[in-house]
Parts: C-alpha cells; sequence; structure tokens
C-alpha cells in the first residue's frame, strides 16, 4: 500500500508552522493559523481519529480562529483624543487634515487602525490621556497646556502628547510632517497607591 500522500500531509504542518511564526501581519497569521488547523484535523482523518480530527476542526480552528481575530482587532488601535470641534472641522482644516493622514499612514505600517475619540474641552482631553482612556491627544498649540497657557513662539499648529513611550518614538522617527510639536508625558501608574 503506498501511504505517499500521509508524507505530503504531514510535511504541511512544519511548513505551515513556520508560516504562521514568521508572518509580520497578524490577519494574515490568523488565515495560517486556520490552514495549519485544518491540516492537522486531516492528518488525523487520514490516520484514523475521526473524534481527535473533529475536535481539532472545532476547537482548534474555528474557536481558536475566532477568539485571536476578536483579540488581534481590539488590540490593535491607537486612540488619538482631539477637541470635539476640530474633529469636525478636520476635512476644513489643511493642516490637522494631513496630520490625521500623517498618523494614519504611520500606524498603518504597523497593521493599525487610528481612532479619533472626541472631547469637549481640553480638561476632559487631558485627563482622558492621564486616566489611559486614549493613547495620545492631538490640540491646537493654543490650547495645549492644562491651564490655558497659550504657546505664543511655537511655529507648529499642533501640541501631540502621548503617554506610551513606543508610540512616542514611533511618531518622533517617521512623522514627515512638521504640524505638530510631539510630547511625551508619563502617567501615574494605576497599582501604585498615591497618598
Amino acid at each position: 500500500m503506498n501511504d505517499s500522500y500521509v508524507y505530503i500531509i504531514v510535511a504541511l504542518l512544519p511548513l505551515a508552522a513556520s508560516m504562521v511564526v514568521l508572518q509580520v501581519n497578524p490577519y494574515h497569521a490568523l488565515v495560517i493559523r486556520g490552514i495549519l488547523g485544518a491540516v492537522a484535523a486531516l492528518v488525523y482523518v487520514v490516520l484514523g481519529a475521526a473524534d481527535v480530527a473533529l475536535t481539532e476542526a472545532l476547537v482548534g480552528t474555528m474557536l481558536a480562529i475566532t477568539l485571536y481575530a476578536v483579540a488581534v482587532r481590539s488590540s490593535l488601535v491607537m486612540r488619538l483624543g482631539v477637541l470635539q470641534d476640530e474633529s469636525s472641522e478636520a476635512d476644513n482644516n489643511r493642516y490637522c487634515g494631513q496630520l490625521m493622514d500623517n498618523f494614519r499612514t504611520i500606524f498603518s505600517k504597523r497593521h493599525m487602525r487610528l481612532e479619533l475619540v472626541p472631547y469637549t474641552n481640553t480638561q476632559a482631553l487631558h485627563r482622558a490621556l492621564m486616566d489611559k482612556e486614549v493613547h495620545a491627544i492631538c490640540t491646537p498649540s493654543e490650547h495645549s497646556q492644562q491651564d490655558g497657557t497659550v504657546y505664543g513662539n511655537e511655529k507648529q499648529p499642533y501640541h501631540t502628547v502621548t503617554r506610551v513611550q513606543r508610540v512616542y518614538d514611533i511618531i518622533q522617527n517617521e512623522l514627515s510632517s512638521p504640524g505638530t510639536t510631539l510630547t511625551y508625558v508619563s502617567t501615574p501608574d494605576s497599582r501604585e497607591k498615591h497618598p
């Protein structure tokens, strides 16, 4: 009896597993993970373990992929807080529209999406940053300080503040538009007790 097809199917397992590990795009990795589960279920069927194949197909492929997809979708979001009037005028304001396009381009390279979260005033915006509701905030330069201090000598029309060091490094290295000043702030750790 010629069982060479079994060897070919079994050889697909390490190939698919290495493709999952080496994949950069998380969505492509999910698809390849589904293929890996389907190949594993096929191997179990060929070897006569139909019950194990059914379990692999249902749990190892379908359920795991669904849960991974939800996790990947929710974790690859960069939340940027903006003032409500600025988010509605983003199309009219050349600098704001260009800056948001630059942010989208920067984060799309990392398979992330930019979500604009509007706030009514600067105090709510800064509170959202400190409470870790958003990863960064972007305000016009005259609204940058919490106490209302105006940056008179700044040439950039916007001021971006982030609480995530990695986001700060990414934006600092890749932002091509000089339309914003960039600042990193350290937020108090929620696990620490403050007097």
